[in-house]
């Protein structure tokens, strides 16, 4: 088997995110193609297969949840790295900062005055009906006035180049270790694509949310201390907990650790006896974060956590109710709370989107089910959705059923031409579809990861990214190019 010849690569149909429709690396994915073209399709493969070693080795794996087991598998990882020029990142990164902070605004107003909903911008039956909404949370104003302080938005590139903002993931969003290891399987197995110096670093990522975190502490004068709470190690996502507790050296607990006491205080049982805690970065839902105050059968919160929250002795990231703003159908109003909050247009534009609850936009969805993406307001992982496409008739007529029972819970939009990036089969690339997850930090300052989780769809024309369905990821470059 020759050596990869780009010529070949069938990239037409799709914006590909190496290579142009001509088959010509863009330029700031020509040095990576170079050398990634100097190599056999069999070489190709063996570094592949030392990518697979080198993540089993270090033991990066995800859950899977069927048929009443949990399954953990080897994260699926392609060795391609997907490439942005720094240039574009730069207005990427503006407007995802843009965003995060008219969130926390709005998430700060709803939980106060609600002048949103008065001025009518936000519609009440939104709110009465929003199932992350926390009553609970009322009047408390957490450090910063920042609610969400670590975001994962996901970001997709249409047929045209255009980069759309196509979902926010407020509550506990998950994948910034992969991000992290992506990088270093990538630098393991091909560290000759390193030596330009142009990659920018993600490796300052644990620092930064070891900052942010520190910032919250109820004793600034006093080293903090933060733990990461984890439902444990039957959750998805536990392999995450436990590499961001380690990175930034820090106590992983679960809430059995953990106890407050009639001051309000959080103590966390060690060896030595009860040590205060200061912050705590939760891995947790919020209904059962806490049983006093959410559902009452939790066993994986604390009792009392709440007490502690509302009386400013623990700072919990992400606060607790911000995902009120993690709605499917809420979304659809963020750019319109760009502007109510910021006075500013929006930087990243949103995929266009039509809510159910809407008798227009109901009626066209119910007549165009074949042609958009239903997805329910409050799911995630890519679960209870309609790809209208590939779905059969039957599908689309119960779907219909669901909408007319409950419109306020389901939106739509057009299918998109999700852009691709070459991706290793046998040692020959082949276009598959990708989305992104940048991360970003709120706290006194705002960052933004260099790049982000590329996620990618391991079987040929899925659009489907989710790891739980059959996803991968790859390394995402952010590269200075020459001016």
């Amino acid at each position: 088997m020759g050596n990869v010849e780009w010529k070949q690569y069938p990239s037409q149909q799709f914006y590909d995110e190496l290579l142009d429709t001509r088959g010509i690396p863009r330029d700031a994915a020509k040095p990576l193609c170079d050398i990634l073209a100097s190599f056999t399709a069999k070489e190709l493969s063996e570094r592949k297969t030392a990518a697979e070693v080198a993540i089993r080795t270090m033991g990066i794996t995800f859950t899977v949840y069927s048929e009443g087991s949990t399954i953990d598998r080897a994260w699926p990882f392609d060795i391609v790295p997907r490439v942005i020029p720094a240039n574009e990142w730069r207005a990427v990164e503006a407007g995802l900062k843009q965003r995060v902070d008219a969130l926390n605004l709005f998430i700060d107003d709803l939980y106060h005055d609600q002048k949103v909903i008065k001025d009518g911008i936000l519609p009440k039956e939104i709110l009465a009906q929003s199932v992350n909404f926390r009553p609970q949370c009322m009047g408390i104003d957490p450090p910063h006035g920042v609610w969400a302080h670590i975001c994962g938005s996901d970001l997709v590139r249409d047929g045209d180049g255009s980069i759309y903002v196509l979902e926010d993931n407020l509550r506990v969003p998950s994948g910034v270790s992969y991000m992290l290891e992506n990088r270093n399987v990538t630098k393991r197995v091909l560290p000759e694509l390193f030596e330009t110096g142009r990659i920018l670093p993600v490796d300052d990522y644990p620092a930064q949310l070891y900052d942010m975190l520190a910032s919250m502490s109820p004793r600034p004068g006093d080293e903090p201390q933060i733990v990461v709470l984890t439902p444990g190690i039957y959750n998805s996502a536990y392999y995450e907990h436990a590499y961001l507790a380690q990175q930034m050296g820090v106590e992983l607990v679960q809430g059995s650790d953990l106890m407050v006491d009639d001051d309000d205080i959080v103590y966390m049982h060690t060896v030595d006896g009860l040590k205060r805690v200061d912050v705590i970065y939760r891995r947790v839902d919020d209904l059962f974060l806490d049983p006093e105050a959410f559902r009452s059968d939790s066993m994986l919160g604390t009792p009392g956590l709440m007490r502690a929250w509302r009386a400013g002795n623990v700072a919990l990231a992400n606060a607790p109710g911000a995902g009120v703003a993690d709605d499917k159908v809420v979304y659809a109003f963020v750019p319109t709370l760009i502007q109510y909050y910021l006075d500013q247009q929006a930087l990243l534009p949103n995929v266009p989107s039509y809510l159910c609850m809407r008798d227009d936009d109901r009626r066209y969805v119910l007549d165009h089910l074949d042609e958009l993406v239903v997805k329910p307001a409050n799911e995630s992982g890519g679960y209870g959705m309609l790809i209208g496409p590939r779905a059969t008739a039957e599908e689309r007529r119960e779907f219909a059923k669901r909408i007319e029972a409950d419109p306020r819970n389901y939106m739509a939009q057009p299918t998109l031409a999700l852009s691709t990036a070459p991706t290793l089969f046998d040692g020959v690339p082949e276009p598959r579809h990708v989305d992104l997850r940048p991360f970003i930090l709120s706290g006194p300052e705002t960052h933004v990861t260099m790049g982000g989780l590329t996620r990618v769809a391991l079987v040929k024309d899925s659009l489907v990214v989710n790891s739980s369905q059959g996803g991968g990821s790859k390394d995402t470059w952010i590269v200075e190019t020459e001016e």
